[in-house]
This record gives C-alpha cells, sequence and structure tokens, in this order.
C-alpha cells in the first residue's frame, strides 16, 4: 500500500491523516525517529494487520521517547477520529464499559503510531466474544541471571509436551529479554479453560525442571529461573503483539521465529540471533513471509487437564 508523506500529513488507505513533529527523536541511542516509527508501521502493515483485526487494543504511548515517561491508555482517546472503529468491553476491575481502539486497517495503524503509541498490546480473544480467547500463550521471563537462553530451553519442554497433545505451537520473541509460545485454538474455549490449563502445565514443569523453572510470580523464586507466566491467560490481560515495536535502547521488535532456529541458537549459545529490529524484521517477512499466519487461522481442541498429567507420566 503506497503512502505519500509530508511534513503535516500523511495520504494513506484513502485518507488524509495529519501527522506531526516527524524528526522528534524517539530512541536517542541510535537516532530513530518518529517518522521513522510510522514509516515502520506502514510497512509491515501488510503481515500485521491481520494479527490486528478486531482484538482491542491498549495503547502504550511514549509521546517524548523511550527514554521519557510512559503510559498505558485502554479507553480510545475521545478525539479520535469518527471512522476510527472501537470495541466496547465491559471491565471487571473498572466495573464500566471500556471504548478500546482497533487498527483494523492502515490509517487506523498510522493514527495510533502518531500519538506515540510504539508498542501494540492486544487481547487474546476478539471484540465479537471477549470471554472466548482464540490463542494460548505461555510467556517465558526470565530472572537474572538466566536469559532468552534459558528461555529457548524451556520453549523445548512445552514443545515436547504439545507435541505429545497432538498440538502445534509457535514461538515469537517479545522484543525484549524474553520468549512467548503461543498455541493457536480458534474453538469454542473459554479463559477458564485456558488459565487452568496453562497453569497446570507450569506447575508441571516447575515440578519437572525445580532448578530452571517456575510458576510462582513471586520475585524471590525467580532468581536465575524462568517464569513460565500462565496468568496472561485471562480475559483482561494483553500481550505484546506479533511484529510490535518496543521501547528498548533501538526499536527491536516481537518476532516470529521458527523451532529450527531456536535449535540452531541453542547449540551456538549465541542470543544476539534472537534479537531482531525494524529493518530486520521488514527482511525477514519479505523472505520468509508471516511465520505467524496459522495463529489466526489454525483451530486446535484444547485437551482435558488429565490429559496433561498423563502424557507427563508417559
Amino acid at each position: 500500500m503506497k503512502s505519500i508523506r509530508t511534513e503535516s500529513e500523511l495520504q494513506v488507505g484513502g485518507r488524509t491523516l495529519a501527522v506531526s513533529n516527524l524528526n522528534k527523536i524517539f530512541y536517542p541511542k541510535v537516532g530513530f525517529t518518529k517518522g521513522q516509527v510510522i514509516d515502520y508501521y506502514v510497512r509491515i502493515s501488510k503481515w500485521l494487520l491481520p494479527h490486528l483485526k478486531d482484538r482491542p487494543l491498549t495503547l502504550k504511548r511514549y509521546p517524548n521517547g523511550v527514554e521519557a515517561q510512559f503510559f498505558y491508555e485502554k479507553r480510545c482517546p475521545v478525539h479520535r477520529p469518527k471512522w476510527l472503529k472501537t470495541a466496547r468491553i465491559w471491565s471487571e476491575g473498572n466495573q464500566d464499559n471500556i471504548d478500546f481502539c482497533l487498527a483494523n486497517d492502515l490509517p487506523s495503524l498510522v493514527w495510533t503510531s502518531n500519538l506515540g503509541d510504539l508498542e501494540l498490546h492486544t487481547l487474546l480473544s476478539k471484540k465479537q466474544n471477549p470471554l472466548r480467547p482464540t490463542m494460548m500463550v505461555f510467556d517465558l521471563d526470565p530472572g537474572p541471571p538466566a536469559d532468552i537462553l534459558n528461555c529457548v530451553r524451556v520453549s523445548f519442554w512445552l514443545q515436547e509436551v504439545f507435541d505429545r497433545l497432538g498440538l502445534k505451537s509457535f514461538p515469537k520473541t517479545t522484543g525484549s529479554k524474553g520468549l512467548q509460545v503461543y498455541v493457536p485454538l480458534n474453538t469454542g474455549v473459554t479463559f477458564d479453560d485456558t488459565k487452568s490449563f496453562s497453569r497446570t502445565l507450569a506447575q508441571l514443569l516447575t515440578r519437572e525442571h525445580p532448578n530452571e523453572v517456575v510458576y510462582d510470580m513471586k520475585k524471590a523464586l525467580r532468581t536465575g529461573k524462568v517464569l513460565v507466566d500462565w496468568s496472561q491467560n485471562d480475559n483482561h490481560k494483553t500481550t505484546v503483539c506479533v511484529y510490535s515495536l518496543r521501547a528498548k535502547e533501538r526499536p527491536t521488535v516481537s518476532t516470529p521465529v521458527t523451532w529450527p532456529e531456536l535449535e540452531k541458537i541453542n547449540r551456538s549459545g549465541n542470543q544476539e540471533q534472537l534479537t531482531f529490529d525494524s529493518d530486520a524484521v521488514l527482511k525477514r517477512v519479505e523472505k520468509l513471509g508471516d511465520l505467524f499466519a496459522p495463529v489466526l487461522t489454525l483451530k486446535q481442541k484444547l485437551p482435558k487437564l488429565q490429559e496433561v498429567e498423563l502424557t507427563a507420566a508417559a
């Protein structure tokens, strides 16, 4: 999709969007500007937008760049364009409906980017059925001195269980220090189902690998171990969307990787191969396409909890 940029307007998707401060430095360590942030999201949109479609979006805004203050914004700003779609979702915590932004098209994505929304955090469900997740996620978070290579090893233990259960799983980097493993479902499950399942599996891995894995959130227990964060499987939790930028020293991206890639990196011990910036990701998708595409459509039945225990005993 072609775009035409000026210092004040962007013509994209048949709409004219006002943009501002395109030369403002958002990533000071590498001189990456707000204009480059918008440019990245325009160029990645072909692969990103299917993963954003109809998913309520929490904005993580850095109006003055990654070294300045940021804030989360669940309620879509009232000054949004009339054409920007929203999703009204009931919030138990707020005891109120929240109108979330939807980035269903490129103009909407550019509009949020112009607000300084560097990171895209989405629900695991869609607006049509907010209490029914389309996927399950295991967020692998290393407690120093553990690092992303420890997360890779834990991801293989997860994959082994999924393979025995007949489930396909898809890893991606967080764009930060950890790794995530997604299990597409796209069937009629509830968050109670996925949360119970993921907790049981995290507890199982903790029992099998007590020196390397922890499922308990207490920080005191996490030193040198990988937290298998099962709690992300909740209707009010968001996870960073695939292909989202992260607010780090440089514009790293949450990037899909393959299991063979992880095996190679595990053998080499070169964790730098798991850090992808915006340019690297754009080259990857041109070459490999969207490695996360199956997460959108693959239908898989969530096994019963007893099957997890039986698989562990096998």
